[in-house]
Parts: structure tokens; sequence; C-alpha cells
């Protein structure tokens, strides 16, 4: 049996099975108060009702981390992490002979690749629109590895000199603040005003209810984003050359709107020669994206 675990900010998820079929699943909420310890608290304690040895583990870790050694460079979110030798102490619980530490994009990178929308291609890209932005190159059913502790922090990319990042207008977070600032100045009558009510946060999520419905405050930020994350994405192309670009995470559940209109806003951006660029897909896997890529490391 193998054991794929996702550490991420907010929820902690440990999958048992065998390749991408899961037969245990344990989901916990990620209390920051506690730290890093309390996320190996509750490893723990799904460890302890596993009864069968364990072959392999996989895991996706939020935040940079040394592949080699299975070492946690740090995490952005949760205190507790930096140099944390991860690998080890899985090691020293379990005896399973295989330990694998991947940065989180990298592995929902490497489920999708095996067994979501990017299963028919051989070079795969993922972006995930989460609370941040990250990225993750699978070739021929193996992760792109660059330079430890970096890969492909498309996140990271400027759109310009200012400091302006992929990251700080296409993430999560940044397209809630967005919302608020448009629906504090936007008429009573915005569709998109009236959906979100008292609501303060994740605003994002009723974005899609208010573009179906005609609503041209929706209309304009999704064609912001998607011209935003196709600029962003563009020098994916000119650098990578993937055969198919998968979007995931909590944003790209705003779907074929905003999937339609990254593909006809990305050929603008890349060089004749690249025309018509790599096909556009959304994620498959859903919130299991990197828990059944952490089962296929």
């Amino acid at each position: 049996m193998n054991l794929g675990i996702e550490i991420g900010g907010t929820k902690l998820q440990i999958v048992a099975g065998e390749g991408p079929a899961i037969g245990r699943h344990f989901r916990f909420s990620v209390d920051k108060a506690r730290g890093a310890a309390g996320i190996l608290s509750h490893i723990e304690e799904a460890i302890r009702q596993l009864n069968d040895p364990l072959a392999s583990i996989g895991v996706g870790f939020g935040g940079p981390v040394d592949t080699q050694t299975g070492q946690i460079a740090t995490s952005h979110q949760i205190e507790g992490w930096s140099g944390f030798g991860l690998a080890d102490w899985l090691r020293e619980r379990t005896s399973a002979p295989r330990i694998c530490v991947e940065n989180d994009a990298n592995v929902a990178a490497l489920g999708e690749a095996l067994h979501g929308a990017g299963r028919d291609f051989r070079h795969v890209f993922y972006v995930t629109l989460g609370s941040g932005v990250g990225g993750g190159m699978v070739v021929d059913g193996q992760i792109y590895h660059g330079r430890p502790p970096g890969e492909t922090e498309i996140g990271h990319i400027r759109l310009d000199k200012t400091g302006s990042t992929l990251e700080s207008v296409c993430s999560g977070w940044a397209v809630d603040r967005e919302i608020r600032q448009a629906v504090a100045q936007g008429s009573d009558n915005a569709v998109l005003k009236q959906l979100i009510g008292s609501t303060t946060t994740g605003e994002a999520r009723f974005l899609r209810a208010a573009f179906d419905q005609g609503d041209p405050m929706a209309q304009r930020i999704l064609a912001r984003i998607a011209d935003d994350l196709a600029f962003g994405l563009s020098h994916v192309v000119h650098l990578l050359h993937p055969d198919v670009i998968v979007l995931g995470g909590g944003l790209s559940l705003t779907g074929e709107p905003l999937r339609m209109a990254v593909e006809k806003r990305l050929p603008t951006y890349i060089m004749g020669a690249f025309q018509p660029g790599p096909a556009i897909r959304l994620a498959e896997l859903g919130e299991n994206a990197v828990p059944i890529g952490a089962l296929s490391l």
C-alpha cells in the first residue's frame, strides 16, 4: 500500500491506496497556531489507523523543498517547517522503503499529467490558481526538476518592472480583493454585488454565477484575469513549449469562460512561429490532484 500526503496552508489530506485509486482518505483543517507540530501530529494519527505496511510515501508540500534530501526549505504560511527533515521523520515512523517529498504544484502537475487533463500529452504544464499561484512541468510522465529548491515558479514571473507578479494579480486572494474594490464602487444593482451580499472572504467563488447572468462587472474582472494569465503563460510557451497547459486550483472552478478567454488571449502574446500555441484544459482531478499525484510519486 502507498501513502499520499498533501500538506497545505489550510488543509492536510492523507490518502492510502494503490496507483491512483484511493482506499482511505483522511482530511484535517490546519491550525496555524499549532504550526508544523500540529500537522505532524495529524499525520501520526492517520498512520496509526493504517494496518497494512507502506511500500512508499509521496508528499506534496506547499512550499519549496529539497527533493534530494526530503528536507523542507520553508513554508510561507505555517511556522516551524524551515529546515525540517520530513523524509527522515516519515521514515522513522513507517519504515517505508521509498519516500518522495515534492512541492505540491509539482505533485498536482504529475497527477493531472498521468490521470487527469494531461494524460494524452507528453509535455504538460500545470498552473494552480489558488491562494497563491504555482506551477509544475511534467515531461513523459516525469516531473521536471531544476536546481533545488525551485522549479517552474510561474507565480513569481514579473509582469512589469514595478514588481507586479502573476501571483499578485491572479491568485485567489488578489481576485477577492479586486472584487471587493469593484463591488464597493459599483452599483447596488450589480449581480455580483447581490450574490456576494455580506460575504467578506472568498468572493471569487461568485464570479462564474455573475458572469453567466451577464453581469458587466464579472465579465470585466474575468477578462482581466484571463489577459494577465495568458501573458504570464506566454513565457511558459516561449521557454518550455508544452503540448498542453492545465488550469487548476480554486479559481479554475470559474470553468469554461476562463479557459476560453485564456485560449483566445494566449496567441496574441506568443510569436508567430509558435502559433496557435498549446492546448488549454481545465484540471479534472479537483481537490484530489495533489493526493493522487502523491500516490503516483
